[in-house]
């Protein structure tokens, strides 16, 4: 049976079950809209295609930016919606959606007070500011990871009695002619399909950048990079809105990654960059300037000889890196090289002894240095959505019950690689899936 995501039009469903709220994808986006319907006393599905949840979230470092959240106003920091708004729009260079940019710079701290009020503890981290943002407001849980930011709201969504159905992907999405979404199909191990009536859909599921064609056909600077997000990032938001004709919007939008860890696969912080690291061609040039952003990096780093730079740092950095769980894993798979002085760190990367740049000498001897190479993580462009999340139309209509947040919408980071500001793609999961969620509730309400 063919699994490529469609459109079913028809007047009506038959489907042995219904429900009032089906989310599709147990993400973070999924995961936070299902906690905020079941605050509201509604019942909702999350439908997720793996066998436990995980996604783009999970892959992540885990860091919301939120601005005036009670564990910010408890350190002193002074911060608000506005002033996270201002930075949102001066790393995109006035690109971003301004409605967005509002609504989820207002939703962000309410949602992360709300989450905390669960049981989460979120620490704001403190010792590194992230490139573009004013002040610190990078929320993390302890562990430092996606995956355990996953953990943790799963555990919450759960323990608040949302349903979770997993190994279900979501294929067939039903809507009658007036565009009404009347449920969705769901292939289950084997290979059958299962259908789910609902009063609400929220397509909380992916981005495309696990899609080769699209990123070809949307993306063509990075059509050659390393994808190093989740594969559940097909596209499937994008094919069924161009079916249901939906606008779409911000497709050129993604973030990159110029520190993916080489032959080790793994994600090294920006924070080494942040705090005084340098980026080293294989010739020995530092070719860019390292504190415009990680994202656009990508780019950069592809672009040197064989696409490959080297991460050079010092002790003070190396220390700061060691906080973070991805980077002590690619060091304990052997991929940090010392050097002594510049002569072997020259060796190291492979060019002339006396090629390394001066700007190394402040942090060193000795020398640190770890390969990296440029990677594709996750889009930030889709369905184009109003600040309620309610999908819209071409003409500017909104569907009637049809929501989307997350990787499945548009982001705020306009329609380029240089407008990802740090976060992003976790600020459009949470505050998404929080607007979402309220969204649902309401458009349920006046049904009644």
């Amino acid at each position: 049976m063919d699994a490529s995501p469609r459109v079913v039009r028809a007047a009506r469903m038959d489907a042995p079950v219904h429900v009032p709220v089906a989310i599709v994808g147990a993400g973070a986006c999924g995961l936070v809209a299902a906690i905020a319907l079941r605050a509201a006393g509604l019942e909702c599905v999350l439908l997720e295609r793996d066998a436990s949840p995980s996604g783009s979230t999970a892959l992540s470092s885990g860091f919301i930016p939120a601005a005036g959240t009670q564990v910010q106003r408890a350190l002193g920091i002074d911060d608000d919606p506005q002033r996270f708004a201002q930075d949102i729009q001066h790393k995109s260079r006035g690109a971003a959606a301004a409605h967005l940019v509002e609504a989820y710079t207002r939703a962000a701290a309410p949602a992360l007070d709300a989450l905390a009020a669960r049981g989460l503890r979120f620490e704001v981290l403190t010792n590194f500011l992230y490139p573009g943002h004013g002040v610190h407001r990078m929320h993390s849980l302890p562990q430092r990871t996606g995956a355990a930011l996953v953990a943790a709201l799963l555990e919450a969504a759960n323990s608040d009695g949302a349903d979770l159905l997993a190994s279900a992907r979501v294929t067939e999405l039903w809507a009658d002619p007036q565009d009404r979404i009347l449920g969705v199909g769901v292939e289950r191990p084997g290979g059958t399909i299962e259908r789910i009536a609902c009063d609400v859909l929220l397509l909380a599921c992916n981005g495309f950048g696990g899609n080769p064609q699209l990123v070809r056909d949307l993306l063509p600077e990075m059509r050659d990079a390393i994808f190093a997000g989740h594969t559940g990032n097909d596209g499937s938001a994008i094919l069924w809105g161009r079916q249901l004709g939906a606008a779409l919007a911000d497709l050129g939008g993604y973030q990159g990654h110029g520190s993916w860890v080489v032959p080790q696969g793994a994600l090294m912080t920006w924070a080494v960059m942040m705090e005084g690291g340098v980026q080293l061609n294989a010739r020995g040039e530092r070719f860019h300037d390292e504190t415009q952003g990680y994202s656009e990096a990508a780019v950069d780093v592809l672009a040197q000889p064989g696409g490959i730079a080297w991460n050079v740092f010092g002790d003070a950095q190396l220390a700061l890196a060691r906080e973070f769980p991805d980077f002590r894993a690619a060091e304990a798979a052997g991929a940090l090289r010392t050097a002594a002085d510049g002569a072997a760190l020259a060796r190291i990367i492979g060019c002339e002894a006396a090629a390394p740049p001066a700007e190394i000498a402040r942090f060193g001897p000795p020398f640190h240095a770890v390969r990296v190479t440029g990677a594709l993580f996750h889009t930030q462009g889709g369905l184009d959505i109003d600040g309620a999340c309610r999908v819209r139309r071409t003409d500017g209509s909104v569907f009637p019950n049809l929501l989307a947040a997350g990787g499945a919408a548009r982001g705020v980071s306009g329609n380029a690689v240089w407008g990802y500001l740090s976060g992003n793609g976790l600020l459009s999961a949470v505050a998404g899936g929080w607007i979402a969620g309220h969204t649902a509730a309401a458009q349920l309400a006046s049904r009644r």
